[in-house]
């Protein structure tokens, strides 16, 4: 019994000191990467804008469409993460997509930007993570465990299984 007390306190003073560390961390992030892969802008921009057939390449579930929010799409993407509302905010097609996060309930927010740049062996892809980190606990993790790239390696490694990488000598 003296034992099962101490590693409750032992796992309640982890969590404050890392709370505590996490409350001290900017709530605000940004992370980026850039990949060129072997297609043009249009299939690039195509799988990126089609979130009916996400679920197809991406590590989703399922998605929903929702109606439209001042003519712009919106949907819930279902995942490890759980459910997640998101909003197009700009398009311009085939080279700009900004993409929100548009449920204030999550413990996080921000936008995903997308930028494609034609280049000889097909796209350069550019996604650029504005987030915010609400609970300091999450921030701790995101900082010191998870990475706040992460989820655009997964995203961009999902793209290239789909669409291949240039892998040759750079000129871009």
């Amino acid at each position: 019994m003296k034992w099962m007390l101490v590693i409750g306190v032992a796992i309640a003073a982890i969590l404050a000191l890392a709370a505590l560390v996490g409350s001290r961390l900017p709530r605000s992030h940004r992370a980026s990467r850039e990949q060129t892969l072997a297609a043009p802008p249009e299939a690039i921009w195509s799988a990126i804008t089609d979130v009916e057939a996400f679920p197809s390449w991406r590590d989703i579930k399922k998605v929903q469409k929702l109606p439209d929010r001042d003519g712009r799409p919106v949907w819930v993407e279902e995942g490890r993460s759980g459910r997640i509302t998101l909003t197009v905010e700009r398009m311009e097609p085939p080279r700009l997509l900004v993409v929100r996060i548009a449920d204030p309930d999550l413990p996080f927010g921000g936008t995903w930007t997308y930028e494609l740049t034609p280049v000889a062996a097909g796209t350069r892809l550019k996604i650029t993570e504005d987030g915010e980190i609400y609970n300091a606990l999450f921030r701790f993790m995101a900082r010191f465990v998870f990475g706040y790239e992460g989820t655009i390696a997964s995203y961009m490694a999902a793209l290239e299984k789909r669409f291949g990488r240039d892998t040759g000598p750079r000129k871009d």
